[in-house]
């Protein structure tokens, strides 16, 4: 057997029972971390970085180490080191549960139900939704999806090819600490400090493969790859964050839609910088978003097992 093979293997099987049973709705390990970082925050929170940064590392560390000892314990038991793979694989990929939540606010859009639609949209970003019409609805929905695309699926995976196990689960743990904590709120802007720049680092390379593949698959969605990469270039530099504006621009290109403007969370308004020369988008554009980030998905899935194949290979030889 190649050496790694288990590896690649629980890859490619992690990913495929996410596609097909997506997430679980009641313990999933993602909830859990998320509850003892929660308990733990509120044990050593203080309103600065040293406390943010000790915070950060002891969360991650704690899943890294697991990760690493799940690694070590399976080094030569390439049956358990594919089921273990397999199950952090599918326990970090959130692609199919984006998709479905997409689908759901396309179908109450698409109804003329903007009750239903309001109400779900805090499932994929943190926005108020309260009095957003069925137009600003579609944009957060998009933008949403194509940020997600990324975190969700893309950067998992990029660093499961890279680091395996340990890999996969610290990833996961850096983009949850940063949903936590990684805010420019009263409250977060110090102590989340350490956790929203490491994200930052952990999604640096993913976001822009991201935007990649969007340009590439832009057909999809019978868009121009040429426009889409012409508007990654141009635009994807001028969202506040490093990484998201590279996704947001590169689907607003593909889409052929305007994305940006203005953002209300819980009160707190962010002006976005438009990105793309399209008209806002519409509600057909959130199924097209939808068909994009299933495309990327799977092509991400193709890399990352290829990338795993080519490593093991060249072992071996």
């Amino acid at each position: 057997m190649i050496r790694g093979s288990g590896t690649t293997a629980g890859i490619f099987l992690g990913a495929a029972v996410d596609a097909v049973v997506g997430d679980p709705r009641r313990g999933h390990p993602v909830a859990v971390f998320g509850s003892r970082v929660s308990a733990l925050e509120k044990r050593i929170y203080r309103d600065s970085r040293l406390a943010g940064t000790a915070f950060t590392v002891i969360c991650v560390g704690a899943v890294g180490g697991l990760g690493l000892l799940a690694d070590r314990l399976t080094r030569s038991r390439p049956l358990a080191r594919t089921a273990v793979t397999a199950a952090a694989t599918w326990a970090v990929l959130g692609g199919t549960t984006l998709a479905e939540e997409g689908a759901h606010m396309a179908g109450s859009l698409e109804s003329g139900d903007l009750r239903a639609a309001r109400e779900r949209l805090p499932h994929l970003c943190g926005r108020d939704p309260a009095g957003l019409d069925a137009e600003e609805l579609a944009r957060a929905t998009v933008e949403s999806i194509a940020e997600n695309t990324s975190d969700a699926v893309v950067a998992p995976l990029v660093w499961g090819a890279v680091a395996g196990v340990p890999g996969l689960v610290a990833y996961r743990a850096i983009n949850t600490l940063d949903a936590m904590v990684g805010h420019r709120s009263p409250r977060y802007n110090r102590f989340g400090w350490a956790s929203a720049r490491l994200d930052d680092v952990a999604n640096f390379v993913p976001a822009r493969l991201t935007g990649l593949l969007t340009a590439a698959l832009a057909p999809v969605v019978d868009g121009s790859p040429r426009r889409a990469l012409a508007v990654l270039r141009r635009d994807g530099h001028r969202h506040p964050s490093p990484n998201a504006g590279r996704c947001e621009a590169a689907f607003a290109g593909a889409l052929g839609v305007r994305l940006g403007g203005a953002n209300n969370y819980g009160g707190r308004v962010e002006h976005r910088p438009e990105l793309g020369d399209g008209p806002r988008p519409a509600v057909a554009d959130v199924r097209r978003s939808v068909r994009l980030a299933r495309a990327v998905s799977y092509s991400a899935v193709a890399l990352a097992v290829g990338a795993r194949l080519l490593r093991c290979t060249n072992r071996d030889a």
